[in-house]
């Protein structure tokens, strides 16, 4: 058996029936308002994680895999060049060394996505084509948010035009700041309407949002708006994704798909570049939302290092040797 097979997770397949995409529901401040956070209680659960769930041997290299799979492998650097992109495509399409996948029963592994700025879309998807393999491309001002309106909404056409299929927007924190909710929704419904097919991911920059309860309260609101993913960070604050930041999303989520039926996808990003910190947040989607957000079109991991260091693990569980992290580029 391969280690994806005998790893206890629920297989990805090509052919999957995708969730129906959620159009978004009339903000309903009562629900916004009840929304509460009790940090040291979230802090307590987020701290049992790391230490209390431990996988082995082809169960954690079925989990690794099956987080690969979940990445959206990401260069948002101001010295961007085409031939960076080629080259993280390439990766993005040829994840893990071919005997490693071989071995493990894998050989059409790829990663769930490449992720660029606006200029780079068209590398990459004359890179990806044929693949399957969405680009997604950051957009309204990244990562401030802080352009005119008006650009935010044009910049998101562009990019759906370019061939962009999934559109990573920031909100305006400022508008979380001061409570002003009705604004966010008029703001994010604005954004989804602007993406119209490419699926939008919201970017709530929580380490700028102030307390745990702005964050699942911005949540719920960018839901109610007819976001596709809620997404920690930029990468480019000071605090990035945390684990108590991550359970208030997640259980937002989990609010609105009991109360809605629809479905809601996660991406923590920023600050996750160990292997072991990816099986943790994958146990913690797990035990959270269950097996159906173990899937790349519910749960992405905003990453650029992250991959390099799962290879190694997966070289170890095949070989039984670690290897030299420059072995293992990226881009």
């Amino acid at each position: 058996m391969t280690a994806l097979e005998t790893g206890q997770l629920p297989q990805v397949s090509a052919t999957h029936n995708p969730e129906p995409r959620n159009p978004g529901i009339p903000l309903d401040m009562d629900w916004v308002m009840r929304a509460r956070a009790n940090r040291s209680a979230i802090e307590r659960r987020a701290a049992t994680l790391p230490g209390r769930r431990s996988v082995k041997k082809e169960h954690q290299a079925a989990w690794l895999a099956r987080a690969i799979s979940c990445i959206d492998l990401t260069t948002l650097s101001g010295d961007d060049t085409p031939g960076r992109v080629l080259r993280l495509c390439t990766k993005a399409r040829n994840p893990v060394r071919a005997d490693i996948l071989d071995t493990l029963g894998l050989p059409n592994l790829t990663t769930g996505a490449v992720c660029v700025y606006h200029d780079m879309i068209g590398d990459a998807v004359r890179a990806l084509d044929g693949t399957g393999i969405p680009v997604a491309a950051v957009s309204t001002g990244f990562p401030a948010g802080l352009s005119p309106f008006h650009l935010r909404i044009a910049e998101i056409e562009e990019s759906v035009k370019a061939g962009a299929e999934e559109i990573d927007i920031v909100i305006s924190r400022r508008l979380v700041l001061r409570g002003d909710w009705q604004g966010l929704y008029d703001e994010m419904v604005a954004f989804r309407k602007a993406c119209g097919p490419a699926h939008v991911k919201a970017i709530l920059a929580t380490g700028e949002l102030g307390t745990l309860q702005n964050v699942a309260r911005a949540s719920l609101v960018c839901m109610m708006a007819g976001a596709d993913f809620i997404k920690t960070s930029t990468g480019k604050e000071s605090v990035n994704a945390t684990l108590p930041v991550s359970l208030v999303m997640i259980r937002a989520i989990r609010d609105f798909y009991d109360r809605t039926g629809f479905r809601v996808g996660y991406k923590p990003a920023g600050g996750i570049s160990k292997a072991k910190d990816a099986v943790t947040y994958l146990a913690l989607i797990k035990e959270e939302l269950g097996d159906r957000w173990l899937r790349p079109d519910l749960f992405r991991f905003g990453a650029s290092s992250l991959l390099g260091d799962i290879e190694r693990q997966l070289e170890h569980h095949v070989t039984g040797a670690y290897s030299a992290s420059w072995r293992h580029p990226i881009g």
